[in-house]
C-alpha cells in the first residue's frame, strides 16, 4: 500500500451546510496525520483546471459556523468525458497528489467511481447533500440544517396563514425524493404532505380540506416537495382552486434559501466525524467507498452501492404524517 503524502479534497455539486466543517476535518486530520492537504477549488472543474492549493491549520479557521463551501462548487460536463478525466488525472501527478477525498452527491460519487476505476486511484466519498437520498448513511451533511431551515419558514408562514383565513401550499426541494418535505411536514404540523414516493390523488386532498372546512379549520398549510407527481406548489393551487374555493390560495416556494445558513450543532459533528474517518479510512488503505453514519456506527459504503440503490423514505413517518393531519 502506497504511503499517502498528499491529499486532495474537493466539493462538488449543490453546496451543503456542514461542508465546511467537513473541510477542517479532513485538514487537520490530515496533517495530524503527517499527511499535506490540498485543497482543489470548484470541484472537478477545478480538478481539470489545476486550481489547487496547499492548505493549513490557519486555512480552515473559523469555518466551522459557515454555510456553502469555501472551495466552491460546481458540476463539470468535461469530467463526464474520458479526455476531461485524464487531464484531471495528469493535474493530481502533476502534484504529487496520492488520494483524494470528495464531498457531494450522487453526481460527486458517479465521476469518482468512474475516476477511481480508470485510474486505479483511492478516492473515498462523504455524502453531502440537502436531499438525504444517498444509500449507506441515515443521514447526510447539510440535511439536518435544511429540514430546520424550512421549519422555521413555515412556522412563520403560518402565523400569517392563521391571521388572514389562507392556505398556503409551500414547495420545498427534493426533485427525486421527498425526505425534507416529509420531516418537516411533520415538525410543522402540515395539513398534507406531498412527495413523489407516495403518488398524490387531488380529489383525496380536496376531501380533507372540505373535513378541515366543514370542522371550521380555516386555514392551512400543505407542503409540496417540488419533484411530486401534481406537477409542484403552482399545479397543486390551481387544482385546488378549481374544485374548493372557500380558502384563499397563497403560494410560497422556499427554493434556495434551504441550501445556505450556518448548519446546525448535527451537521457540524456528522461532518467532523465522517471528516475524521475519511482521512483515516485512506490511511487504512480504503478506497471507493462513501463514508457514512447508521445506527450512530460510521459505515463505508461502495460508491456503486450508495448511488444504485437510494435511501428510502420511512413508512412508518408517511403513516404518523397522515394521522396527525386529522
Amino acid at each position: 500500500m502506497k504511503k499517502i503524502n498528499r491529499l486532495g479534497l474537493l466539493t462538488s455539486g449543490g453546496d451543503a451546510p456542514g461542508m465546511n466543517a467537513a473541510i477542517r476535518a479532513i485538514v487537520r486530520t490530515a496533517i495530524y496525520e503527517n499527511i499535506e492537504p490540498i485543497g482543489i477549488y470548484r470541484g472537478y472543474t477545478g480538478l481539470i483546471k489545476g486550481e489547487m492549493e496547499v492548505m493549513h491549520s490557519r486555512s480552515v479557521s473559523n469555518i466551522i459556523q459557515r454555510g456553502g463551501t469555501i472551495l466552491k462548487s460546481a458540476r463539470s460536463k468535461e469530467f463526464m468525458t474520458k479526455n476531461g478525466r485524464t487531464q484531471a488525472f495528469e493535474n493530481l501527478q502533476k502534484n504529487n497528489i496520492d488520494a483524494l477525498v470528495v464531498i457531494g452527491g450522487d453526481g460527486t460519487f458517479t465521476g469518482a467511481r468512474i475516476f477511481g476505476e480508470e485510474f486505479d486511484f483511492p478516492i473515498v466519498g462523504l455524502p453531502g447533500t440537502i436531499d438525504n437520498d444517498l444509500f449507506g448513511t441515515d443521514f447526510t451533511i447539510g440535511y439536518d440544517t435544511a429540514i430546520n431551515t424550512v421549519v422555521e419558514a413555515v412556522d412563520k408562514i403560518r402565523d400569517t396563514a392563521d391571521s388572514h383565513d389562507r392556505l398556503f401550499i409551500i414547495e420545498v426541494m427534493g426533485r427525486d425524493a421527498g425526505f425534507i418535505a416529509l420531516r418537516s411536514g411533520i415538525a410543522t404540523g402540515a395539513e398534507k404532505i406531498l412527495i413523489p414516493e407516495s403518488k398524490t390523488y387531488i380529489d383525496n386532498l380536496i376531501r380533507l380540506l372540505r373535513h378541515d372546512w366543514s370542522k371550521n379549520k380555516t386555514s392551512g398549510i400543505i407542503i409540496v416537495a417540488e419533484g411530486d407527481d401534481s406537477g409542484g406548489a403552482f399545479e397543486v393551487a390551481k387544482k385546488v382552486n378549481e374544485k374548493f374555493d372557500q380558502y384563499e390560495t397563497r403560494i410560497t416556494i422556499l427554493g434556495h434559501i434551504q441550501r445556505g445558513g450556518s448548519p446546525t450543532a448535527m451537521d457540524r459533528v456528522l461532518a467532523s466525524r465522517l471528516g475524521y474517518k475519511a482521512v483515516k479510512a485512506l490511511v487504512e488503505g480504503e478506497k471507493d467507498v462513501m463514508i457514512g453514519e447508521i445506527n450512530r456506527e460510521i459505515v463505508y459504503t461502495p460508491f456503486e452501492k450508495s448511488i444504485k440503490h437510494h435511501q428510502t423514505v420511512s413508512l412508518e413517518l408517511l403513516e404518523i404524517a397522515r394521522v396527525l393531519a386529522i
